[in-house]
C-alpha cells in the first residue's frame, strides 16, 4: 500500500537525492497524516461525547494535535527546499530539525492539558457508557494509526527525515494510548469504579513520554550528532582507493539537512611525489565525492616522508609507545627535527571522547615514556578530538 501511494503520487520516486522529489515525499506523508488524523479526531470526539468518556475525548484531541504536527511538517519540507541565500549560504535543510522540535513541544503541551482534564475527571467522576460503536471506532483508530506509522516510517527511511521520524514516534504513542482507552471502555462493562480518569492519566503519560523522546532526538540533531558509520566507511574507502593517498585523518562531516552535507579531511601524500599530479588527484576526489555521495568535500594535503629509514624507525618507536600506553589512541602528521643536542618528534594524537586524562596529563605521560627511552628525545604534541 505504501509503495503504491508513492508510485501514484511521486514522479521519479527513486531519485531521493533530488530535493524536489524529497519535498514530494514530505507532502505525501504530511497530507496523508492530516486527513487520517482529522477523520479519527472527529469520530472519537463524537463517540467521546456519546459515551461521556474523557479518555476517548483526550484521544480525539491528541489526534487533532497530530494533524497540526503534520501541517508543521508539511511547511518544513517546503521551507527546507528553498535555495541558499545571503543569510543562509548553506541552505535551509535544518528547518526539518526545528519542525521536529516544534512537534515535540506540541505533543508535550497536549499531554499536560490532558493530565489536567483527567485529574478533574477523577475529582468529579461520571459514569462511562459502553457502546459498540465506540469500541469499533477505537479499533479502527488503532489500525489506522499503525498503518500511518508504518507508512511514515517507510517514507522517512527513504528520505532520512527527522521531522517524519517525529511523526512516526507520535503515531506509535497514539496507538498505545488508544489501546489503553479501549481497555478502559471494556472494563466499564464490569465495574462502576471511575476508572476513566485514571486511564486518561495513563494516556497522557504516554503522550508526554512520546513528546520527550521527540524533543530529545531533535535537540541532539540540532546540537550535532556523528555521521552514519556506513557513510564514513564508504567515504574513507573511496578516498583511500586512489594510489597517491597514503592515509587520511581529521575527517569532519557537517550536515545542513539531508541533501546538504559538507566535509573536510587531511590526506597524506608522499613528500617525494609529483605535487601537481597529487593536486589533480585531490581535485578529482573532491569532484567525484560530490557526484557519488552528494558531499561538498574539501581536502588538505599533508606531505609525509616515505623513504627515510631513520624517520620510519622513529615513527615505529613513538607509535608503539603510544599504543602500549593506550590502544585507543592514534597518531598522525609525524615529523622529525634533529638537532645537535636533542631530537624533536612532532605529531598529532587523537583521543576518544570523555578521555580519562586531561590533555596536559596525556602529553606528560607520553613524553615521560619516550624520555625514559632516550633523554635526548623530546615531543611536540597536538591533541585532536575525533568527530566521526
Amino acid at each position: 500500500m505504501s509503495e503504491l501511494l508513492v508510485r501514484l503520487f511521486i514522479r521519479n520516486h527513486n531519485d531521493i537525492k533530488n530535493p524536489a522529489v524529497r519535498e514530494k515525499y514530505g507532502y505525501l506523508g504530511s497530507v496523508t497524516g492530516i486527513i487520517v488524523n482529522i477523520l479519527l479526531a472527529l469520530a472519537k470526539y463524537l463517540i467521546g461525547a456519546v459515551t461521556n468518556s474523557i479518555a476517548i475525548t483526550a484521544d480525539a484531541v491528541n489526534n487533532l494535535s497530530d494533524s497540526v504536527s503534520c501541517v508543521i511538517t508539511l511547511v518544513s519540507f517546503k521551507m527546507a527546499n528553498m535555495k541558499p541565500d545571503k543569510e543562509h549560504p548553506f541552505g535551509h535543510g535544518r528547518i526539518e530539525y526545528v519542525a521536529a522540535l516544534i512537534v515535540g513541544f506540541i505533543v508535550e503541551l497536549m499531554g499536560y492539558e490532558l493530565i489536567k482534564s483527567s485529574i478533574d475527571k477523577i475529582r468529579n467522576p461520571e459514569a462511562v457508557v459502553f457502546s459498540w460503536p465506540a469500541a469499533i471506532v477505537l479499533v479502527i483508530s488503532i489500525g489506522g494509526k499503525i498503518w500511518l506509522a508504518i507508512f511514515n516510517r517507510h517514507l522517512g527511511k527513504k528520505i532520512d527525515s527527522p521531522a517524519m521520524s517525529a511523526v512516526v514516534a507520535d503515531s506509535i504513542s497514539d496507538t498505545t494510548a488508544t489501546a489503553i482507552t479501549l481497555v478502559s471502555l471494556i472494563i466499564s462493562l464490569f465495574t462502576d469504579f471511575p476508572l476513566d480518569g485514571y486511564m486518561g492519566i495513563v494516556v497522557s503519560l504516554f503522550i508526554l513520554y512520546s513528546g520527550f523522546g521527540i524533543l530529545k532526538e531533535s535537540v541532539g540533531i540540532i546540537l550535532g550528532t556523528p555521521p552514519d558509520k556506513e557513510l564514513v566507511d564508504e567515504l574513507v574507502e573511496f578516498i583511500m582507493s586512489h594510489e597517491e593517498i597514503l592515509g587520511i585523518h581529521d575527517l569532519v562531516i557537517h550536515s545542513y539537512g539531508a541533501t546538504r552535507t559538507f566535509a573536510s579531511v587531511h590526506t597524506e601524500i608522499s613528500a617525494d611525489g609529483d605535487l601537481l599530479r597529487a593536486h589533480d588527484t585531490i581535485d578529482s576526489i573532491e569532484r567525484l565525492t560530490k557526484e557519488k555521495f552528494g558531499i561538498e568535500l574539501v581536502i588538505h594535503m599533508d606531505p609525509i616522508v616515505t623513504n627515510d629509514e631513520k624517520t620510519e624507525e622513529y615513527y615505529r618507536l613513538v607509535h608503539k609507545t603510544v599504543k602500549d600506553f593506550d590502544s585507543k589512541l592514534s597518531i598522525h602528521d609525524f615529523r622529525v627535527v634533529e638537532g645537535p643536542v636533542h631530537t624533536n618528534f612532532i605529531f598529532d594524537i587523537v583521543i576518544p571522547h570523555k578521555y580519562k586524562l586531561s590533555e596536559k596529563e596525556l602529553i606528560a605521560e607520553i613524553s615521560d615514556r619516550i624520555h625514559s627511552i632516550n633523554e635526548n628525545y623530546f615531543l611536540v604534541i597536538t591533541v585532536d578530538n575525533c568527530y566521526i
